[in-house]
């Protein structure tokens, strides 16, 4: 709640927490697990008026300064289809959506009158059921087997099932 809390003070436009965020929140409660920690939270928004690093960078400057033991990655998603070789964004939960792992494809924010609002365009079955899928309509198999083997997240949560990347 605190990075919630955090992040809302920002008045970013279309902001969500995302990927481990919510990911591994789940995870760990489905492994009867205390919080395990975050290697970074990352903090999505779309503001398509000021695509500027400068801008992100002082973003995570005013977080770091509320919650400075969090290590804060903001990224403004209506540059960041650029990166991926993608058709540009619609907005943040478009982006999320095109991420490599099913279940990363997820987000949180607090509206507000403290309301959630979730953004899982895959839905969180398969955060709930433990399956660890590529996302089929963004398939990058070489990445996606990459980040399974360098998250080893099967140590953290051995009931993960991980399902293989079959695109040739």
């Amino acid at each position: 709640m605190a990075c919630l809390r955090a992040v809302q003070t920002l008045n970013l436009p279309d902001w969500f927490i995302a990927a481990g965020f919510v990911r591994n929140a789940i995870w760990d409660h489905l492994h009867h697990l205390p919080m395990t920690p975050l290697n970074d939270a990352d903090v999505v928004y779309f503001d398509p008026n000021d695509c500027s690093l400068v801008t992100e960078a002082h973003y995570v400057a005013l977080l770091q300064q509320q919650l400075p033991m969090i290590n804060w990655d903001v990224k403004n998603q209506a540059r960041m289809h650029l990166k991926h070789q993608h058709l540009p964004y619609k907005n943040s939960a478009d982006a999320i959506s095109r991420w490599v792992e099913v279940p990363t494809c997820v987000g949180v924010r607090l509206t507000v009158d403290n309301q959630f609002i979730f953004t899982a365009a895959y839905g969180l079955e398969h955060n709930w059921s433990l399956h660890v899928s590529i996302n089929p309509h963004y398939p990058r198999p070489a990445i996606y087997q990459q980040r399974i083997r360098d998250k080893n997240w099967q140590v953290l949560w051995p009931r993960l099932i991980i399902f293989t990347a079959d695109y040739s």
